[in-house]
């Protein structure tokens, strides 16, 4: 009983090391924090953002995803009246909000493995042109790695396994980098998380060569706006670890009045995405769905993400760089 035991626990270990370390989201281009710390603050918003991910519904053991996360910006303190060359009067603010702070919690489930913890970001924003914006950010995380025990079947009770660290749980810190060019056009951004390639200290020598892989984030959109009311906007997310292959997100959104939008994507690994949303005073909700292409497909119900984001502050007031919007 006790080889089986470790076999399974083996499995679980092995199937995560070679596999899907982090959660995968499909709605990335509406809360980009998720997935790069130099976000935070660079809309100007304090924007609070709640994100649900049930993959592969209906497939016991399929990773679940929940994550909550807050990021802002410092605000100016006020403005100077200064005289150009040309005689003319303009206001120039006397701090320049740089500065943007970030915090998330999150759980995710895939399989036996659990993962729970948070996240805090900070983020500096400075000015390349007079209307792009390059932004650098760093974030620490901190999270409880375990197996979950209650979802084996134990013969014996006393078994040793149940009081192995795995169950308990350890805790692992990490940190992500990233960088962000916005642009009224276009933004690209970049990002590497779990820079530690953290060992997670099971206390179990079998387990010493399992790390958590660094992974890469590459993305970029850009936005064509007519005289219409309409936005198009093709996007780009590139993801890869040191163990994964290259995956790509490519899609194509249409944006109504601000207010409205909707999208597809292909996912290279073989899925295709479908996304809506609505925005009602300064909440936004989004949903989307993923189908599969491989056979899976045939055994599950789809994955399916949910994105609700409260957004505060009116940006044209307090932030003078986003008048160029």
């Amino acid at each position: 009983m006790k080889k089986l035991i470790y076999i399974i626990l083996f499995s679980a270990i092995e199937q995560l090391s070679i596999s899907q370390q982090l959660p995968i989201y499909s709605q990335y281009l509406y809360n980009k924090f998720l997935i790069n710390p130099a976000v935070a603050g660079s809309e100007g918003y304090t924007s609070i953002n709640l994100t649900a991910r049930d993959q592969w519904v209906g497939l016991n053991g399929a990773p679940q995803t929940f994550s909550l996360s807050v990021q802002t910006r410092f605000l100016k303190k006020g403005y100077n009246i200064r005289t150009t060359k040309n005689n003319r009067q303009v206001f120039r603010p006397k701090t320049d909000a740089k500065v943007g702070l970030g915090g998330s919690v999150f759980s995710y489930k895939s399989g036996l493995i659990q993962r729970t913890g948070f996240q805090l970001s900070y983020s500096y924003h400075m000015w390349i042109q007079s209307n792009t914006q390059l932004s650098l950010g760093l974030s620490l995380t901190g999270y409880y790695f375990r197996i979950n025990g209650k979802e084996l079947l134990m013969e014996d009770p006393s078994e040793p396994a149940l009081n192995d660290n795995l169950m308990h749980g350890i805790f692992v810190p990490d940190a992500t980098f990233g960088i962000y060019l916005l642009n009224r056009k276009y933004n690209i951004g970049f990002s590497a998380d779990q820079l530690f390639g953290a060992y997670a200290k099971i206390g179990n020598d079998a387990y010493s060569g399992y790390k958590m892989s660094r992974h890469y984030y590459l993305f970029g959109s850009y936005s064509f706006e007519g005289r219409s009311d309409f936005e198009l906007r093709p996007s780009v997310l590139v993801r890869m670890s040191e163990q994964l292959k290259p995956q790509a997100d490519i899609g194509f959104n249409v944006t109504y009045k601000d207010s409205f939008w909707t999208g597809l994507a292909y996912r290279t690994s073989g899925a295709i995405i479908a996304n809506v949303g609505v925005k009602y005073s300064n909440v936004y909700i989004g949903y989307a769905i993923d189908f599969t292409l491989q056979e899976i497909q045939s055994i599950t119900y789809g994955t399916h993400e949910i994105n609700i984001a409260w957004k505060f502050g009116d940006s044209a007031r307090k932030f003078r760089w986003l008048d160029r919007y």
